[in-house]
């Protein structure tokens, strides 16, 4: 999916060797621009991310461009593992600093030179990473900036993921179906991993970029959000919002910050409502593919009301009945509040957390009397329905299999 605004800042700088820094912003595109200076006396002011950074950024490690290189065997494309608007990633192989212990598999992001993303996104991963420690926050281990005579080379050095993406799980039709259960608890941890950033921190910080294909997944399946280039510190004393250019991934962003500029933790709440209906589906926000009235993911679940008898059938077909009805219904509940149109009426975050706690309560408790249920015919109309769109003109299949949904899947702005 592209993105509403891409921008590229270069750099002069020759060799950084230690914590780069952020340098001539533009004051309309930072949270700064939103701060109140408090009078004299009063509560100091929270430290910003470039004052908490310079006490943590020493902790990253720099490497050098011929360590990434030899780590990524020249960047080899054998070893790619994602693109987007940043660059491409590869997987790599790094040795201890001090040279003593193993070798460590590792995620290097490589910036697109011709790209529009670009420094001043690398800049804010950087330093946002070295502030925020959270075991659902995907974790920076070091980076690479260098200016040459071949132009400027700027790179990331992560924790590898290998499970990818929560929108691989859901989307791509080659990988195995993701559990109800499963996908509830990836949800959970990337929901307390934006409450920590809304709330955990001495600053709030506006994530701005929540979508399926941020959520990465280690071995164990656990959730952790990552690419944090549009991340923005929240507004601070009297202001309600923090003024920016409008970016993001198209389908996610909150409407109110589309047609206003003004960002805030809010903005973050309705993309998660958005995923929340991905997660229940297993539809795209938007899938070009299908009929006029189900393309946009929002606006075909209207139809669907989570009370009403014929909900089930939006549920994801793959799930094949094994989930809870009641968990699910309480989970369409909570992203029509994530959804709400006035950004003061949808949750907090940490509301999000208890509610998905209890749907996960209610799935481990009632799951096998759901299936049972009265409403599991709701379920066989869904089915049914399926299968009429198999039937020819004559009402007989036109297919001995089952034909799922072919879809390709769109290249991540960012992946890890």
């Amino acid at each position: 999916m592209k993105c509403f605004l891409y921008f590229r800042d270069k750099s002069k700088s020759k060799q950084s060797k230690s914590a780069p820094e952020l340098k001539n912003q533009n004051k309309s595109d930072t949270s700064s621009a939103s701060r109140t200076t408090k009078s004299a006396g009063s509560m100091a002011s929270p430290r910003s991310i470039p004052e908490l950074y310079r006490e943590k950024g020493q902790d990253l490690r720099v490497f050098s461009l011929p360590e990434l290189r030899d780590a990524t065997n020249g960047f080899n494309r054998l070893l790619k593992i994602g693109e987007g608007g940043f660059g491409n990633v590869y997987k790599g192989t790094i040795s201890p600093a001090d040279g003593q212990g193993n070798p460590t598999v590792v995620a290097i992001k490589k910036l697109n030179q011709q790209g529009f993303q670009g420094h001043k996104e690398w800049l804010a991963e950087v330093q946002f990473l070295s502030v925020v420690s959270h075991p659902n926050l995907v974790k920076l281990l070091g980076y690479c900036s260098v200016d040459g005579e071949r132009g400027i080379q700027r790179l990331l050095v992560y924790e590898y993921m290998p499970n990818k993406s929560l929108e691989n799980h859901l989307f791509n039709r080659t990988m195995s179906t993701l559990p109800w259960k499963m996908r509830l608890q990836i949800i959970l941890g990337a929901a307390e991993g934006l409450a920590y950033l809304h709330e955990g921190l001495e600053i709030q910080v506006i994530y701005r970029d929540f979508k399926s294909s941020n959520v990465l997944l280690d071995e164990n399946f656990n959730p952790k959000l990552s690419d944090f280039g549009l991340a923005r510190e929240g507004p601070t004393g009297d202001h309600t919002h923090v003024s920016t250019a409008v970016v993001g991934t198209q389908g996610y962003a909150a409407p109110e910050y589309i047609e206003t500029g003004h960002l805030t933790v809010k903005s973050d709440i309705w993309s998660f409502g958005v995923v929340l209906y991905e997660i229940l589906t297993g539809r795209r926000t938007v899938e070009r593919n299908r009929p006029q009235s189900e393309q946009k993911l929002l606006d075909w679940v209207k139809q669907f009301p989570a009370d009403g008898k014929r909900f089930s059938m939006i549920i994801d077909p793959r799930l094949r009945d094994q989930y809870s009805l009641v968990a699910a219904r309480r989970v369409a509940m909570l992203a029509n509040s994530c959804l709400n149109k006035n950004p003061k009426d949808r949750p907090t975050m940490r509301e999000v957390v208890e509610s998905l706690k209890k749907a996960i309560q209610e799935s481990e408790d009632g799951n096998p009397s759901d299936r049972n249920r009265p409403e599991s015919s709701h379920s066989n109309m869904a089915n049914s329905d399926r299968r009429k769109d198999k039937m020819g003109a004559t009402g007989t299949s036109t297919s001995k299999k089952k034909i799922p949904p072919m879809l390709q899947p769109t290249k991540r702005s960012i992946v890890v």
